[in-house]
């Protein structure tokens, strides 16, 4: 059975990721990503959250506490683009995750932008561990969002293929401008 995008990203992440890792979850939204990335790095590893609403963060940290995992993650209420001022030395990143878009259930007017995004891809790439991923689930069925998916898709096919692999991954056959992944392993 094929799985959608967002499900495929979990299956890639479930794969690359061990317990003692360091991770990222650039858009934090309501917080299903951040679960699963510290249920993946136990109580030894350390989850990166960054959102620009407060809402997302909100919500999230009652999950966090919901479900015990609140000691591996630090919330950060700001934009992915600042990834690389809380990065630590020294230290690889096993794997980032991105969820382009607008936070659902919420204002769908504050969406990612394609000049934050790239920053914050550009900034994780090196940091990332031979076989690390950065995955990119493009929501971009919004005002913003095709621009903001073209500009993605563009910087990724110039990512020099000696050093990551980069997969697209999507169903071509939906209505609503389906939302696709982008998976990049570094070498």
């Amino acid at each position: 059975m094929l799985e959608r995008a967002m499900h495929f990203s979990h299956t890639l992440l479930k794969e690359v990721i061990t317990t003692g890792d360091t991770v990222i979850d650039a858009t934090v939204g309501n917080g299903g990503d951040t679960i699963l990335l510290a249920t993946l790095v136990g109580s030894t590893g350390q989850v990166l959250g960054f959102d620009v609403q407060e809402t997302a963060l909100t919500t999230t940290k009652q999950k966090l506490l919901l479900t015990g995992l609140g000691q591996q993650v630090q919330l950060f209420h700001q934009g992915h683009e600042t990834v690389a001022s809380v990065l630590p030395a020294n230290k690889d990143i096993a794997a980032a995750i991105f969820n382009l878009g607008y936070l659902p259930k919420s204002d769908k007017s504050i969406i990612t932008q394609a000049d934050t995004t790239l920053k914050a891809i550009q900034d994780i790439l090196p940091n990332l561990r031979k076989g690390g991923l950065l995955l990119i689930v493009v929501y971009y069925g919004h005002e913003g969002g095709q621009s903001e998916k073209d500009a993605v898709l563009d910087y990724c096919q110039t990512i020099p293929q000696e050093e990551y692999t980069v997969l697209q991954y999507g169903f071509i056959n939906q209505r609503n401008q389906p939302p696709f992944l982008l998976a990049i392993e570094k070498k």
